[in-house]
């Protein structure tokens, strides 16, 4: 019967298809490591996969591939949040506070930027420029008539370049190994395994029921750091399931390139890119404002400023142990400030730019 059936050749195509992403994924991931290059198992998939789909490949993302990478990305980080470390966030809340507070700063003169370098209409160029969630922008955006294709490819292209450029810029600049933080758990223990897992999922399920963008990163990063925090036992992750989640969030990203990609809006994308570049610098010149107001390590406030995605950021922060929870609260913060801020934030862009 299933031989039979129109859709079983199409299903085993997609699921070659599939696979060969995974394999060509690994291999690249791979080579990665073997040049010890930054974030090897996120970048060295994000570049295979992006440079063959805009070569023409057919490949294929596995579904629900990006939100089971967040999941390990969100569970790991969660185990950094011991009580000692909670009390010393709290201890440097106004450097948190103005960091993520500047994002508003950043995004505004972006916005102008992007404006000033394209022919798109006002609300495509501000929400194509705020270095927020790219599907909490997206949404937001389509209240106020924006061009949703457009501005989820610059937020793609975004995302890309800053996992490209910090990574690799902190990298030579030698800031790698300063973290004092350390996960409350250390080893793998199996029997603790489900009680993580459990803690986790709950967490998504929350955030999912409340309708809150990034669910699968930030419920496990919830759910784990509350555990965490309270000094429960727990498991570590086996670094295996760290690594495949940053390959599948690598793949995830890969996939949104394609041969149409920079053909669609060139002179947009142009803008785009000048855009995230120009974010990248205003990022870091914040966290030199703000290691005036913390003992943390420049490095640490740089990575904290980026204006990436909060799952690409903070394993960065992991990877190259660089104050992995105040990186990761400063980027949850900065998502929520930059989605609750966006409306009266693009008032004010009108006025700048009527």
């Amino acid at each position: 019967m299933l031989l039979n059936d129109p859709e079983v050749p199409g299903r085993f195509h997609n699921t070659l298809l599939v696979c060969l992403t995974l394999v060509i994924a690994a291999i690249a991931g791979l080579a990665a490591q073997s040049i010890h290059s930054p974030l090897p198992w996120m970048l060295g998939p994000l570049f295979a996969v992006a440079l063959l789909r805009m070569a023409g490949a057919p490949l294929r993302a596995i579904a629900g591939g990006r939100q089971a990478g967040q999941w390990a990305i969100g569970t790991a980080l969660g185990l950094y949040f011991t009580p000692a470390v909670l009390a010393l966030l709290s201890a440097n809340l106004l450097l948190v506070s103005v960091i993520a507070g500047g994002a508003l700063v950043v995004g505004l003169l972006c916005a102008l930027l992007t404006a000033a370098l394209t022919s798109e209409d006002r609300p495509t160029a501000f929400f194509a420029s705020l270095p927020g969630g790219a599907s909490e922008m997206a949404v937001v955006a389509e209240r106020f008539g924006g061009a949703v294709d457009r501005i989820a490819a610059a937020h793609a292209l975004r995302v890309m370049l800053v996992v490209a450029v910090v990574p690799f810029g902190l990298s030579w600049s030698g800031a790698h190994g300063s973290d004092h933080y350390q996960p409350l758990a250390t080893a793998v223990v199996p029997s603790l395994l489900p009680l993580v897992v459990a803690a986790s999922l709950g967490g998504v399920a929350l955030l999912t029921a409340l309708r809150i963008g990034n669910a699968w990163v930030l419920g496990p990063l919830l759910g784990v750091g509350l555990a965490t925090g309270f000094g429960m036992d727990l498991s570590a992750l086996p670094g295996w399931v760290v690594n495949g989640g940053q390959l599948l969030i690598g793949c995830a990203l890969g996939c949104r390139f394609s041969p149409e990609f920079f053909r669609a809006a060139p002179r947009f994308l142009a803008a785009a890119t000048a855009s995230a570049l120009f974010a990248v610098g205003l990022g870091s010149l914040l966290a030199m404002a703000a290691a005036a107001l913390s003992d943390s390590p420049v490095a640490t406030l740089v990575l904290a400023a980026a204006p990436g995605g909060v799952a690409e950021m903070c394993i960065t922060a992991k990877v190259l142990q660089l104050g992995v929870p105040l990186v990761t609260v400063c980027h949850v913060l900065r998502v929520v400030v930059l989605t609750m801020g966006a409306p009266a934030l693009y008032r004010l862009f009108l006025r700048l730019r009527p």
